[in-house]
């Protein structure tokens, strides 16, 4: 049996994306929200807010969590599951930061 590997594809420089700030990039026919955090890790999730889709990318960044803009809901960057007492999750995607380029794994 054949497994399959991830591909990284590189998706900004890391000097291009702002602390704090979402950017959306597209791979593959998905939109994906690319955050720098204040602790210089970055981190990718779909950008679609399980509750009614609202687009992380534009969301409130504090710490390791993205509020959507639409609603306020409360998602974890880490691992893409919504704060209760809300409920749900988003994809995240493996990043690496290599020579100040970022690559995500799909």
């Amino acid at each position: 049996m054949k497994s399959l590997e991830a591909v990284k594809v590189e998706v900004a420089k890391l000097e291009d994306l702002p602390f704090q700030t979402g950017r959306v990039v597209k791979l593959n026919g998905r939109e994906i929200a690319v955050f720098r955090l204040s602790s210089g890790e970055v981190r990718a999730v779909e950008n679609r807010c399980p509750h009614k889709g609202g687009p992380l990318a534009e969301g409130i960044v504090s710490g390791n969590y993205v509020f959507c803009p639409m609603h306020d809901w409360k998602i974890n960057l880490a691992d893409g599951k919504v704060q209760a007492p809300d409920d749900g999750c988003v994809i995240t995607y493996e990043v690496d930061v290599k020579e100040g380029k970022v690559y995500i794994s799909m």
